[in-house]
């Protein structure tokens, strides 16, 4: 049974990059015995769980690679494979898009419960779906979310430049020597530019020109594979969820009218409700809500974003973006600080930030106007390398991991 999943990892293994490591890298307890890593798709988990491999074992007979949707692990059984696997000497299992494989959860179980001591290191691109099992395994996994590149990671991975991680409070109180530091070894600005076109994504590496369309599959495949499955879709109802993506990103600052979005789409309110729930889940837009207890308030969307710029810019295209850069701004600032902290809309202002925090996003023109008279209250301004007071420059928060 181990032939043909050794020579599909042998093949699989083969031409890693080792180099840069993804921030999660150095946060995740490697020590756990059963870990799980979810992400969009095409945010490098696999890659990071093959370089745990490399850097650990190096050794198909110590740690197997299997990929959940292969025929061999549909024929074979997953528990079935980590029976032989682990009775021939194997100390640990990379299971890849666990998510694609039926009642996964049950096979995860039984493989972690029957072999204890054994390692167990699972990925999945479906947030929607994992989410839904984490119930049950929680005691037995531990679960870490992979974003897609932040700035930071950007500039590491294209330019060699590689920065520390900053806090959010190191941004609010030392903005003005980090942006020095940072804008006098790069073009900050230009190399920002080109990241919110097209550098959230690890595969930029590859081929700029095929990269937006790499990105459109990206959004195929979610809706295709993952929604649609998981959340129970029907085929013809994935033109409802296209028309709400494109929407948004046509948009300017997407305000969700459920009751027209109802209509618009020909589908209830209540479908319009689950299908933004969907889309977030899996990774493909964003919701702001407003700061309330009401289930109203905390079921209805302030505004709604794509959840990362490059599936701004793979919609709308690189000249479109130039005429929406409201919308890539709060996109941005949305995206990269949502880790450091809850975001939800502001009264005055566009975003607040751990109910204390208050930040208007604009370009360098902005000014503080809006939230003069208010106390921790900032300008996250765009086209500047460095800010004074309370004006910072909007690309520090892709520093934040």
């Amino acid at each position: 049974m181990l032939e043909k999943p050794f020579a599909i990892h042998n093949s699989t293994v083969k031409n890693i990059p080792r180099a840069f490591k993804r921030y999660l890298y150095e946060r995740i307890d490697w020590k756990s015995d059963a870990i799980c890593v979810t992400g969009a798709r095409g945010v490098g988990k696999t890659t990071m769980l093959l370089q745990y491999y490399h850097e650990h074992y190096g050794d198909v007979e110590k740690c197997l690679y299997i990929s959940a949707d292969n025929v061999e692990a549909a024929a074979a059984g997953l528990f079935n494979m980590a029976s032989e696997y682990f009775a021939f000497g194997g100390k640990a299992l990379i299971i890849d898009e666990i998510h694609k494989y039926p009642n996964w959860q049950v096979e995860l179980k039984n493989i972690v419960d029957t072999f204890r001591g054994k390692k167990l290191l699972v990925s999945g691109s479906s947030s929607l779906d994992l989410k839904k099992g984490k119930a049950d395994l929680s005691r037995r996994f531990a679960y870490c979310d992979l974003k897609g590149l932040s700035f930071r990671e950007y500039l590491e991975l294209k330019e060699g430049k590689v920065f520390p991680a900053l806090e959010l409070d190191d941004i609010l109180r030392g903005h003005v020597k980090h942006a020095q530091k940072i804008s006098g070894q790069i073009t900050v600005l230009k190399d920002f530019r080109n990241y919110l076109s097209a550098g959230y994504y690890p595969f930029f590496t590859e081929s700029e020109a095929a990269y937006p369309q790499k990105v459109l599959n990206i959004i195929e495949k979610t809706l295709y594979e993952d929604v649609a499955i998981i959340g129970n879709v029907k085929p013809v109802h994935i033109t409802a969820l296209k028309k709400i993506l494109w929407l948004i990103a046509g948009a300017s600052s997407f305000a969700p009218n459920i009751d027209k979005l109802s209509r618009e789409l020909g589908i209830s309110k209540e479908y319009v409700y689950h299908y933004l729930e969907y889309l977030e889940q899996a990774g493909i837009i964003s919701a702001l809500y407003c700061e309330g207890k009401g289930y109203k308030l905390l079921r209805k969307p302030a505004k709604l974003f794509l959840e990362n710029t490059n599936l701004l810019a793979a919609i709308n295209g690189a000249l479109k973006l130039d005429d929406e850069q409201g919308a890539v701004r709060e996109t941005f600032f949305m995206n990269q600080v949502s880790g450091s902290g809850r975001i939800t809309a502001a009264e005055t202002g566009d975003f607040t930030v751990n109910n204390n925090l208050v930040f208007e996003i604009g370009g360098k023109s902005k000014t503080p106007k809006q939230i003069r008279d208010m106390k921790n209250a900032y300008l996250a301004l765009d086209k500047i390398e460095i800010g004074a007071g309370n004006k910072i420059p909007l690309y520090l928060f892709g520093f934040l991991y």
